[in-house]
Parts: structure tokens; sequence; C-alpha cells
């Protein structure tokens, strides 16, 4: 995985270049000082407090930034999250990266919490997908967890997912999963993507760990929970929204996946204030 240290000189280097902020370096002398807020303009759950200080961090050391809140909160509108105090410049250089990231992991945590509570009493758990944006994938799936959902896969490197393609190039999911056993052991997690009822049985019968019902109605997603019979734990996925997800975890499966949640989520709306 990108350091976050590389991931955020990369940001700042994009937005400042070799010249820095010439409108306020032309504006405010080197000793001008301010304090600053970030305040929430409506409300959501706040994600990225750390980004926030690493890039303040990164632009001046001698900034005082101090978090009014934690990752994870639930803060109502005009709440505010920060107070910066410090040079006038540096607030202004670092004021757009910072709210870039805590507006951005924000919207996902504010999204995924409204899914958790979506789906609240039903023991279901909210999961993210891949479908992140490249080179923020663990700062998004961190939002996904101060959200209050759970973590699917980091990356194709940290556990078995068989999907379609697998499938059919492997000419069935009992070939495909004795192919993985045979190359990492029996012990080794194997989730398998089934997306017809043959393919769920086939899934039990290889004593997979987790069974991937992929863009299944309703119906058959009861079908395939009665299947299964408890046997082994049963993901939900594709076709998933905040006005579906209540009834897709009334089925009786213990995971629901929304690659929604880093891929569309709105970022929260936030805004810096000098004084």
């Amino acid at each position: 995985m990108m350091k976050l240290d590389d991931v955020l000189e990369i940001a700042l280097f994009e937005d400042l270049g070799k010249l820095k902020d010439i409108t306020s370096r032309a504006i405010f002398n080197d000793d001008s000082r301010s304090n600053a807020l970030i305040i929430a303009k409506e409300g959501g759950v706040i994600s990225g407090i750390h980004v926030v200080t690493e890039v303040f961090r990164k632009i001046d050391p001698s900034l005082d930034v101090h978090p009014l809140v934690a990752d994870g909160d639930l803060v109502s509108p005009f709440t505010e999250v920060f107070v910066i105090k410090g040079k006038t410049i540096s607030i202004l250089e670092g004021e757009r990266v910072a709210l870039n990231y805590l507006s951005h992991l924000s919207g996902i945590s504010t999204t995924v919490h409204e899914y958790t509570k979506a789906v609240e009493g039903t023991g279901v758990h909210i999961l993210d997908t891949r479908k992140t944006i490249p080179g923020l994938r663990e700062l998004e799936k961190y939002a996904v967890v101060s959200g209050g959902g759970k973590n699917h896969r980091m990356g194709l490197y940290d556990r078995i997912l068989i999907k379609d393609n697998h499938i059919e190039g492997a000419g069935g999911i009992p070939t495909a999963v004795e192919s993985v056993r045979e190359m990492y052991g029996e012990d080794f997690f194997i989730e398998v993507e089934a997306q017809t009822m043959k393919e769920v049985e086939d899934a039990i019968r290889m004593r997979v760990d987790r069974i991937l019902l992929d863009n299944m109605t309703i119906p058959h997603l009861r079908e395939a929970v009665r299947l299964v019979n408890g046997q082994i734990p049963l993901e939900a996925s594709g076709n998933v929204g905040l006005d579906t997800v209540r009834s897709i975890a009334e089925t009786g499966v213990q995971y629901i996946s929304v690659g929604a949640l880093t891929l569309s989520s709105k970022a929260l709306d936030l805004s810096l204030r000098l004084k």
C-alpha cells in the first residue's frame, strides 16, 4: 500500500507546484498570523482527522492544528471540526488539500452510516469493495470503518475470491476451488461468487468459507439462504441501494457489499474560515 506521506506529497505538489500559493503570498506578509476554523456546513459522520493534521504538519510544522471532534463522530450542521492557529499563508496553502480529503472521507463515512442504520437490528454487516479511487483505497476503507462498516479484502493479494471469469476459465466452481487449494492448502479462506442455485450447490459441496450471491433477486436470495441452511456465511452484492438494502438484509444473509460506499458517495460540505 502507498504510505500516507507519499500520497500527501503528491496531493500537495499538485496544488502548490514549485511556486506555492502565489495569491496569498502577494496579499499576506510572512509575519501575518490567523486563527481558522473548519466547519461542517451539513450534518454527517467525520472521517480523516489524522489526514488533515498531517496535511498542515507537512505545510508548516509550527501550525497549531487542534481537532474538536473525532473520526466516527456524528456532527450536526455548523459544528466546528478543527481550529488551526499560525501563519496565514501556511493555513491557506493547506486549506484545499485538507478539505478535499476531509470532505471526501467524511462523505464516505456518512453514507456508510446511513446504510448501517438502514439494516439496524438484522445483524447484517455492511462491507465495502475494491471500487475505490486509485491511490486512496486505504484511506477510503478507513472511512468505511469510521462510518460503522467493515472492510472486505484490501486487494487481490489478501483473500481468495473466485469470481465468474475464474469459474468460466476453470470450467466450474469445483475445479476452481480445487486449483486454489492445491496451490495454497486446505485452510486458506476461500470465497466463491454464485449467480445461480446450481453454483450455490457447487459452493456448498466444496465447503468454501463464504458465498457471494451476485445480483440475485430477493426471492432467489431467500432460496439461497434456505439451501445453505446456515452451513456457510452468505454475502449479497449487486443492485444494492438505500431503498433496497433493508429488504436484502431481511432475506437472512450475513453480509451485504456495496460498491457505492466508496464509488459514489457525496462529499460532506465543509469549509475553512479565517478569523
